[in-house]
């Protein structure tokens, strides 16, 4: 069963219950999402999207692109979600990198560089044909279903590629072929996340309320949760620890808060703990990535581990292969849109290759030590330092820039500009100076200065060294 199919069954069982809720208490019922991605996919059927057909979505989360989404699968179309936080620059290079038939978004994000066609929307409505009937698609697990962006690049991105056959066992992997007994639940990450684009038609399935935000702030999301009575809160590492610093937390009623579920990021002891007790919830730590379909290894709620990122779960294998974390299953990507290279690199006889290090204890938990590669998290969005490096080194004061990782307890690492210059800039120029090119979570937090950069026997840039050295002087 695909998510269209899932759609119009989720109709069926649930009806006039509410699917979404948005900010403002209006709801979307189970049947009016199946009346509207009808309608939408008749709608981009009459305008010429086609099964197999590669659509763009450039859109805020909430009910438009949930409505696109469902239309988009119930037309055996591909969806391609851009996260609207990025830059113009950085939607536009995702944007090409696909080449779609077809860039849905709304006016306001539009870019005129971007040669497609172009549905801007205020609503489902503006592109809805509610007089016609949306073309009979057969499912096909074999079929292309979505491209999930990773949550950063090194200049030229990567999509990760999703049949319809993948997203069903990410389904199966959650509630199996259960329907139904879901809760309000929120809806943490934006919708071009993996976690939500892979994960959708399990929300479906649970026939519970995915209740919406109008951004991402804490004080709204502890109101949300409270107002809805959320049992389970889910989540980065990063904002859970931004809700525990809220001021207005303990004026929230938040003792339907049972279980807490985070993934995407680090989750350090000293939060973990915190949150058990505040909130009096047990905590699962998640680990998997874009490519693996967010399913890898969980922690169980039974027992607090704070040592590692829990055992495989259902259907997932995991193997150390020198060093390297390795995952297999059902539910990973076949590969990377256009870039059989990197597919080949990544997957490799069978197994999804993270570039993450760690290691396997005697009874199957898995114990992160490190990345192989220089990417650092931070929030739960991937940063690669050399995208960064790139804007910041055409700086008229910068003579050179390497971008390291230092630890943070808020959002688990930050970025540091390790800069040699004869007349420095300061932080700030930096991050006016990048702001336009780079999303704000990939700008640098803290600068230093150095006569020089240390080189490797090889004569290429120390970066383990500069990293050990912003460590040092932070713990100072």
């Amino acid at each position: 069963m695909n998510l269209g199919t899932t759609v119009v069954e989720a109709a069926r069982r649930f009806g006039d219950a509410p699917a979404l809720r948005r900010a403002d208490g209006t709801e979307v019922s189970y049947a009016e999402l199946d009346r509207a991605s009808d309608g939408v996919a008749a709608g981009l059927a009459h305008r010429g999207t086609a099964e197999g057909d590669r659509v763009a979505l450039v859109l805020p989360s909430g009910v438009d692109y949930v409505v696109v989404y469902a239309a988009l699968a119930k037309l055996g179309a591909v969806a391609a979600g851009v996260n609207p936080r990025l830059t113009p620059p950085e939607r536009a290079a995702l944007v090409r990198l696909v080449k779609p038939h077809r860039l849905v978004t709304t006016a306001d994000l539009t870019d005129p560089t971007v040669d497609v066609p172009t549905d801007a929307i205020a609503s489902w409505i503006d592109l809805a044909d509610d007089a016609s009937t949306p073309p009979t698609v057969t499912p096909d697990p074999s079929r292309l279903a979505a491209l999930v962006f990773t949550s950063g690049t090194t200049g030229q991105g990567r999509a990760a590629m999703f049949t319809e056959a993948q997203l069903e066992a990410i389904t199966a992997s959650d509630v199996g072929d259960r329907w139904g007994g879901g809760g309000p639940m929120l809806a943490s990450t934006a919708f071009a996340h993996v976690g939500f684009m892979t994960k959708l038609p399990w929300y479906l399935r649970l026939g519970g309320t995915l209740c919406l935000l109008d951004g991402w702030r804490a004080d709204d999301v502890l109101a949300t949760i409270a107002a809805n009575r959320i049992a389970s809160l889910g989540g980065v590492a990063p904002q859970l620890a931004l809700l525990l610093a809220c001021p207005t937390f303990d004026d929230h009623d938040l003792t339907c808060v049972t279980t807490i579920v985070m993934g995407g990021a680090a989750s350090p002891p000293a939060l973990v703990e915190a949150a058990t007790e505040r909130l009096g919830a047990s905590y699962s730590i998640r680990y998997s990535s874009t490519e693996s379909g967010g399913v890898g290894t969980a922690t169980a709620f039974e027992e607090l581990d704070l040592e590692s990122v829990g055992q495989p779960r259902q259907g997932v294998e995991v193997r150390i292969v020198e060093g390297e974390v390795c995952l297999r299953s059902a539910c990973m990507a076949t590969g990377y849109w256009g870039d059989p290279e990197a597919t080949a690199t990544t997957w490799r006889d069978g197994w999804l290759h993270t570039g993450d290090l760690g290691s396997l204890t005697d009874d199957g938990r898995l114990v992160l030590v490190g990345r192989a590669n220089e990417m650092y998290i931070r929030g739960g969005y991937n940063v690669y330092p050399q995208e960064v490096e790139a804007v910041l080194a055409s700086h008229p004061k910068v003579d050179a820039v390497v971008i390291v990782p230092v630890p943070d307890d808020l959002v688990g690492e930050v970025g540091e500009a390790v800069v040699v210059a004869q007349d420095p800039p300061t932080l700030d120029d930096l991050r006016s100076f990048a702001a336009d090119r780079l999303a704000a979570w990939k700008l640098p937090e803290r600068i230093r200065v150095v006569p020089e950069l240390p080189l490797t026997p090889m004569q290429k840039v120390d970066r383990r060294r500069l990293t050990s050295d912003s460590a040092a002087q932070l713990r100072q």
